[in-house]
């Protein structure tokens, strides 16, 4: 087990890294359920898994700019 000393502070940048992932995915989650929802909702259309991947990888990568943005300033 290493601790924090051993790794120093470059841990919590790990820590803090991993943090802003999880929130990432978990929030993209949520906005992919929400269009798939809205998508399946009108007409009896099906939202493919292809759909659903490629909205949640698009909604990251926008979650991810804008954090970028507000975590490293303009």
């Amino acid at each position: 087990m290493i601790t924090v000393l051993e790794a120093g502070f470059e841990i919590f940048i790990v820590f803090i890294i991993a943090i802003v992932l999880a929130v990432l995915f978990v929030v993209s989650l949520v906005i992919t359920s929400i269009v798939k929802a809205v998508y399946q909702s009108k007409e009896g259309r099906t939202f493919t898994r292809k759909q659903f991947w490629l909205t949640m990888l698009i909604s990251t990568l926008i979650l991810g700019l804008i954090s970028g943005f507000v975590c490293g300033g303009m």
